[in-house]
């Protein structure tokens, strides 16, 4: 292990630390959560998300940075992003339960359930994000990478204005639809995110967060295990 990994792990105790020494942190944390939601989604994603891309970008070549990376642009497009997130969450957590009363299903949007009526209240607003916001925030994000790298990973990218139609063109349609949308939704995000939504309101923004943090991971690490196989494999990230 290395002086950066050891940097690396220390930021994250210090990030962390305090929820584990300090009571009240965890009170404060509720209460900013509760009241200013979708500036705490910036943060979450903002920190957590990039966090994840840098331990990603560590395992698959060595450095948690490069030359146009761009940790700084990437932390902020990934808050906005967050905010996004955030707010398609509980627009679906909200109205799934309303459209399948259409079809004469009674799903309560809050309250308890039994556990069975609670899974698949879960799994259908997992599989509806998915199938629907999912692949539009995947290329977005995609779009918004390629952005970032074109313009060196400075934060000039954040300013400059994007060439949606050029980088659209330039993106590999054929393994965007038969990896990112054919394999992650259904065997990653769909299921994954049936837990976010099993999960207390309070936490599901976050544990979205963490997800990407280990998918950039679990990717990472069957790259370079691809890599020494000299068999090639496709990355994404949401």
């Amino acid at each position: 292990m290395k002086t950066k990994d050891l940097g690396c792990i220390a930021v994250l105790i210090l990030l962390f630390a305090p929820f584990f020494i300090w009571d009240r942190a965890y009170d404060l944390y509720q209460d900013i959560n509760r009241d200013h939601a979708y500036i705490m989604a910036f943060f979450k994603f903002a920190i957590l998300a990039t966090i994840g891309e840098m331990i990603g970008l560590r395992i698959k070549n060595g450095h948690y940075d490069e030359p146009g990376f761009g940790i700084m642009p990437r932390a902020i497009v990934w808050g906005l992003l967050g905010i996004w997130i955030a707010i398609a969450m509980k627009t679906f957590s909200s109205g799934i339960p309303g459209l399948m009363q259409s079809f004469g299903i009674e799903i309560p949007v809050t309250g308890k359930l039994p556990l069975t009526e609670n899974i698949f209240r879960a799994f259908l607003i997992s599989v509806m994000m998915n199938t629907t916001f999912g692949p539009v925030f995947m290329t977005l994000h995609k779009i918004t990478d390629t952005h970032i790298l074109l313009n060196g990973g400075k934060l000039k990218a954040l300013v400059t204005p994007m060439h949606f139609g050029k980088i659209l063109g330039s993106l590999n349609w054929k393994i965007q639809w038969n990896f990112v949308f054919k394999k992650t939704i259904p065997f990653f995000w769909i299921p994954a995110h049936t837990i976010t939504f099993l999960l207390p309101t309070q936490y599901q923004v976050l544990f979205a967060a963490l997800l990407g943090v280990a998918l950039g991971i679990i990717l990472s690490v069957a790259a370079v295990s691809a890599r020494k196989k000299e068999v090639p494999i496709i990355e994404t990230e949401m």
